[in-house]
């Protein structure tokens, strides 16, 4: 079977989910989304973890996405899965004028920036932060309005000045915490303290940018790193014959080293 056989296929069977199907029926862009973005996520999850089977079924479920959203479109008249395809197709070509025209760019670094160049020509923005969508998850909405910022000139020269202003930022939130109680649990934060966190996570994300590090994948990582290492000390206390509940701090943390240390 061929490439055009198969993707037509997959056409022709999401039309007929949509048509015979009670539940894809029901349907609207508003309840398809979340499925959309849960899927993109697993997409994200399976790649990283170097999965490929995994990779291969999770693209096929965030590609039935695509194909039901262009469907749902098609049905209100406003584009279709061509309009789509030749939508990408046409926007690549004019982002890559140095693959297909006589555009230069040498490095990833330039073709970057150039690429934040031609969105801002080639969508008419009004104002920098232009139809940023505000759905993003908060660290990647902040690595995204960095990028603009980044695109009219507005970045530290160096990875040392994002550095420095990280650390600036902590002395800031060090200082609004001098001398304060720490907040009963559930309590509403003071806002100058969240103020000034919300400012040092900001500036996190902004040394991340620099090094090339995707904030809210490697988060994600730290979490789930969290997770292993905090499971596998309550293995290791009660191969011991302790429970990891009941242990104090000190014990914890000397089980949770050692699972750390483990490879």
């Amino acid at each position: 079977m061929s490439l055009a056989d198969a993707l037509l296929e997959l056409q022709e069977l999401t039309e007929r989910l949509r048509r015979d199907c009670p539940w894809d029926r029901e349907q609207t862009v508003r309840t398809i989304v979340p499925h959309t973005v849960e899927e993109a996520y697993e997409v994200a999850d399976a790649a990283l973890g170097d999965r490929p089977d995994k990779l291969v079924d999770e693209l096929g479920d965030l590609l039935f996405q695509v194909y039901f959203l262009a469907l749902l479109l098609q049905e209100q008249g406003r584009g279709d899965l061509e309009q789509v395809a030749r939508g990408i197709h046409t926007k690549l070509v004019a982002r890559h004028p140095h693959v297909f025209g006589d555009g230069e760019a040498d490095t990833a670094g330039r073709v970057r920036k150039r690429w934040e160049e031609l969105k801002t020509e080639q969508e008419g923005r009004e104002g920098i932060f232009h139809d940023v969508p505000q759905t993003l998850p908060a660290l990647l909405l902040a690595r995204k309005v960095q990028r603009r910022a980044v695109a009219v000139g507005f970045e530290y020269p160096a990875l040392a000045g994002a550095l420095e202003d990280l650390r600036s930022e902590l002395a800031e939130l060090e200082a609004e915490l001098a001398g304060s109680d720490e907040p009963t649990p559930e309590a509403a934060p003071d806002e100058r303290v969240a103020e000034e966190l919300g400012d040092l996570l900001f500036a996190t994300v902004n040394v991340a940018r620099r090094l090339n590090v995707d904030p809210e994948l490697e988060l994600r990582r730290a979490s789930e790193r969290f997770v292993t290492r905090v499971e596998r000390a309550e293995q290791l206390a009660a191969d011991s014959g302790e429970r990891f509940a009941e242990l104090e701090l000190g014990e914890q943390d000397r089980y949770f080293d050692r699972a750390k240390e483990e490879p």
